[in-house]
């Protein structure tokens, strides 16, 4: 079993993930094809594809391993001062709890091809405007309305009918809340105590195979491959193993499925973005490698930056400052930091975003990630233009609209969100994970506050 994908499309997409890498990947794609369904001959070429060095000229410098990673990141604060009051503190948990289920409620609907990678000869970002445009709710001020006469002309259409303007009740499921309840679940039970062998563990016991793709799927499958049980516990190994559980057969080892699962584990390390970005790594590591592994970082040291800075811009160097400055992905997003200063308004931003970035797949780190920094500066602190921005610019609307809520959220506080985005949630959401189906928005982030304190603790009885 393939898992994600069948065979073949699996050793294409491995091809290109080869070439972004830094490899000589020329003829493998005409190779590909020309092998069709055969397996024998497919795995031959994967094997290939394995065993290609980068060229000497490739210009980054991109490893994985965290004592690696941390030896060409920038400067940065590490640790920042926030000398909130208890109230202060839990208002910023349930900001950003709140902040992230407006992001992904608003952006759900639309995470669906037209809007993903463009249709119609329409960049996404121009579907999802004509959408808005078609339902006389242009400019975007509010939930995805469900009905759009206008662009029905055009063949375009929705899902995640439960979001959308007319039907939201409640943060419906979606992997991008799932795994932020994760995050929280393995910090209430494993403090710091924890690697990327609790997070398959984790997966494995709370989540199904139907709910994980993509990365997260053929990681998922390579773990079951390796455990059994027979032998549940972990093998002596482990970090050898990881390795091949993490690359074997996946393709997809550097788009955004970790980028995602940050903000369970940044909430607990709130205005510590170095901790932040060790718990992303160890979570990233499972699945991801590089690029995929920094967008997890960069995330979680920016939405562990927000719960002490509200300036965009800074919490963005923050982000930066805790990834390699040799990576594709910094210099994506300081290209995209670039873009955002001199946009004159929101839709020439999108434009120029996407136009620079879309040789990445849809749902890869680094063009969402650009996305998500622009969103931030070009928002300037105010909840809503960042958030529909980064809804606007198409992609993985939902993953993109999550966080930037989140860090939106963490920032202002849930007392400072418009109550228009933030009262038709009910307090309520549905992770599809037991205990939390459905839940209290305000319990999760009470839950996180409490962890946060719990985890402060720890590290003040260590020091």
């Amino acid at each position: 079993m393939a898992g994600w994908d069948p065979l073949k499309a699996l050793v294409r997409e491995e091809v290109v993930q080869r070439t972004e890498e830094g490899c000589d990947t020329q003829g493998f794609a005409q190779r590909a094809e020309e092998a069709g369904d055969d397996e024998g001959k497919l795995m031959s070429l994967y094997e290939e594809l394995s065993k290609l060095q980068a060229r000497t000229d490739f210009p980054y410098e991109e490893p994985s391993e965290l004592e690696s990673i941390r030896k060409l990141r920038p400067e940065g604060p590490r640790r920042l001062k926030a000398g909130w009051s208890e109230p202060q503190w839990r208002n910023k948990f349930y900001g950003a709890w709140l902040g992230r289920s407006v992001g992904c409620a608003l952006g759900k609907p639309l995470e669906h091809g037209p809007y993903m990678a463009g249709a119609n000869g329409n960049p996404g970002w121009r579907n999802v405007q004509l959408w808005f445009e078609g339902a006389n709710a242009w400019p975007i001020q509010g939930y995805t309305p469900i009905e759009s006469p206008g662009a029905k002309e055009l063949g375009l259409a929705h899902y995640g009918l439960k979001s959308t303007r007319e039907r939201i009740a409640f943060m419906e499921t979606d992997d991008d809340i799932r795994y932020t309840v994760l995050g929280l679940i393995m910090l209430e039970e494993k403090g710091l105590d924890w690697d990327s062998w609790d997070i398959g563990k984790l997966w494995h016991n709370r989540l199904t195979y139907a709910q994980v793709c993509t990365a997260e799927t053929q990681a998922y499958l390579n773990f079951s491959q390796m455990t059994s049980h027979m032998k549940p516990g972990r093998p002596e190994n482990w970090k050898e193993k990881l390795e091949w559980v993490r690359t074997h057969l996946n393709p997809y080892r550097e788009w955004i499925g970790a980028q995602i699962r940050a903000d369970g584990f940044a909430y607990g390390a709130a205005a510590q973005p170095e901790l932040a970005a060790e718990l992303a790594w160890r979570d990233a590591s499972f699945s991801h490698i590089k690029n995929g592994i920094y967008g997890e970082m960069f995330v979680a040291a920016m939405i562990a930056a927000a719960f002490a800075e509200k300036d965009p811009r800074r919490i963005v160097e923050i982000g930066l400052s805790e990834i390699p400055a040799t990576s594709r992905l910094a210099a994506d997003i300081h290209k995209a930091v670039e873009i955002a200063s001199a946009a004159r308004d929101q839709i020439s931003l999108v434009d120029q975003i996407w136009e620079t970035f879309k040789h990445y797949h849809p749902v890869h780190t680094n063009n969402n990630a650009a996305l998500v920094a622009a969103s931030l500066i070009f928002g300037g602190g105010d909840f809503e233009k960042a958030v529909t921005t980064s809804v606007l610019g198409g992609w993985d609307t939902d993953c993109n609209g999550a966080t930037v809520g989140s860090i939106m959220g963490a920032a202002l506080g849930a007392d400072a969100l418009p109550s228009s985005w933030t009262a038709p949630l009910n307090d309520t959401l549905y992770a599809d994970l037991p205990g939390f189906h459905p839940i209290a928005i305000s319990e999760c982030a009470e839950r996180s506050y409490n962890v946060f304190r719990k985890l402060s603790g720890q590290l003040a009885g260590n020091s």
